[in-house]
């Protein structure tokens, strides 16, 4: 699976850093920082350390429910058919036949059955978004395959799905579940299709409401006098384009993103009252006929398979690697990344037809990812989770993890936009973050610093990346806390 080719120290480019360094490299650059004991055992064989966390059958699944995304969507639809029955409940038809609010004095407990209503659903809402957050962030303290789990998040961010949009933030855990994590050692084309169908995608992107405007669909909406509730809608096709597959740099044209977005239509979740209530479903009537042309390459007329032969044919296009493994390379290396290391990755992709365990696996064996200069700023979720790790910690509760996210701008499952959180040490390194990460860092320290050995957990953590300033301001604090205080806000902890 690995080329374990040596690369002998001396040679252009191609020099390693001691075993020592690599060990601690190999926790808190691949991984998601040490926990005690992890540096030392990946001494004796750092890069066989990560490969033995490879596997086809996927990364680990958060401890969760048992709640599908078409069960969670049905639960939810639940509490909103109850809130829109409780908002008709406090209004009265008014002498020209329209309904009229009821003003609260009048009808005091239709209002409260409303407000009840509203509350039940951002109750449910809250619940199960603030669980499946706490769940993945327990997972990514405690596991001993940090590798594989950061890998796992990677991916997740690529195929973004945002709380921003209240439709997708309860089934977001799911999403990652289902359509993420058992794919990301697998083929890159599963991996879209399943992230593509899945009916978070589809309502994040609105594409469960496309409706192409030469189906029938259309036609049976223009004569019924509903042509303005029926379209087009782009956004799938466009962010597939452009952040999941070959790139905004590709070349692609307007005629291409229409074109594609018009072999999606019929691409949809199940409705409140079909028998398949959020589940992924492909409505013929909606699919615009017809063969398409989309990136030089045709496509005949075949409804659902037309818009799979899209994403496959996108999965294999060679634009597709470039793209990915540059976003790879720069995740786990550099914000720059190295031209070399990315035409690796890239060449292991071609040549396994996007195998993603193969790329995992070239990212090990490439020299450049081993550089011992730290080049990551790490997130503010990174940072929270790498202080836990160090002292062998979870975070027992979301409220110990939104508050600090939400302060340095990376609020719980709420990427801005479809393109996930920036993966460029500009966006968390401001001043101002930096203080309210010191802020954190000190009632962090009070809460667990007194029971440990700030020299040892310097060790531990660290290993052959802590500095002598750093070592010795550690040695040299007053107090158990300020030590650990140190240790978290220095430069080797913050950077990976």
């Amino acid at each position: 699976m690995v080329d374990r080719t040596p690369y002998r120290k001396g040679e252009p480019g191609l020099s390693l850093p001691s075993k020592d360094m690599m060990a601690a490299i190999a926790a808190t650059r691949f991984g998601l920082g040490a926990r005690p004991g992890e540096i030392e055992a990946a001494r004796g064989d750092p890069r066989g350390f990560l490969e033995g966390q490879i596997r086809r059958e996927g990364a680990d699944l958060p401890k969760d429910d048992g709640e599908s995304a078409p069960t969670r969507y049905a639960a939810f639809a639940d509490y909103r058919q109850e809130r829109r029955a409780a908002r008709r409940e406090t209004r009265t038809p008014a002498a020209d036949g329209d309904m009229k609010p009821i003003p609260v004095v009048d009808a005091p407990p239709n209002a409260n059955i409303l407000r009840e209503a509203q509350k039940e659903a951002q109750r449910y809402l809250r619940e199960k978004t603030n669980a499946d957050f706490l769940a993945r962030a327990q997972l990514a303290a405690d596991t001993e395959a940090g590798f594989r789990e950061r890998w796992a998040l990677f991916f997740a961010n690529h195929f973004t799905v945002s709380s921003t949009k209240q439709a997708t933030a309860v089934v977001i855990g799911p999403f990652e579940r289902e359509a993420i994590r058992p794919h990301v050692f697998g083929r890159f084309e599963d991996l879209l299709v399943a992230s593509s169908t899945h009916p978070a995608m589809l309502t994040y992107l609105d594409q469960a409401q496309s409706i192409g405007p030469g189906s029938r669909a259309a036609q049976y909406a223009a004569r019924g006098g509903r042509p303005r509730r029926v379209g087009l809608n782009e956004n799938l096709a466009r962010e597939i384009l452009e952040l999941h597959t070959v790139g905004v740099d590709a070349g692609y044209s307007q005629a291409d993103v229409t074109e594609f977005a018009r072999a999606l239509t019929g691409f949809s979740v199940g409705r409140v009252q079909d028998p398949d209530i959020g589940a992924f479903v492909f409505r013929a009537n909606a699919h615009e006929p017809g063969a398409r042309a989309i990136l030089g390459k045709a496509f005949a007329q075949g409804g659902q398979d037309q818009g799979l032969a899209v994403l496959k044919t996108l999965a294999a296009d060679p634009r597709t690697a470039r793209h990915v493994c540059s976003k790879i390379a720069r995740h786990f290396v550099a914000d720059a990344p190295p031209p070399a290391l990315v035409a690796r990755l890239e060449k292991r992709w071609i040549e396994t037809g996007g195998r993603l365990d193969a790329v995992a696996g070239a990212l090990i064996a490439a020299p450049e990812a081993w550089d011992p200069t730290p080049m990551k700023v790490k997130t503010p979720y990174e940072f929270t989770i790498s202080a836990w790790r160090a002292i062998g910690g979870r975070p027992a509760a979301f409220e110990r993890l939104n508050p600090i996210l939400t302060s340095l701008g990376q609020k719980p499952f709420s990427p801005p936009s479809p393109k996930g959180w920036p993966d460029e040490a500009g966006a968390w390194a401001s001043p101002d973050g930096l203080v309210k990460r010191m802020q954190w860092t000190q009632g962090f320290a009070a809460a667990v610093a007194d029971a440990r050995d700030p020299d040892a957990l310097a060790r531990s953590a660290l290993g052959a990346r802590l500095g002598e300033p750093t070592a010795r301001a550690v040695a040299r604090a007053e107090t158990r806390r300020e030590a650990l205080a140190l240790l978290v806000m220095s430069p080797e902890f913050q950077r990976r």
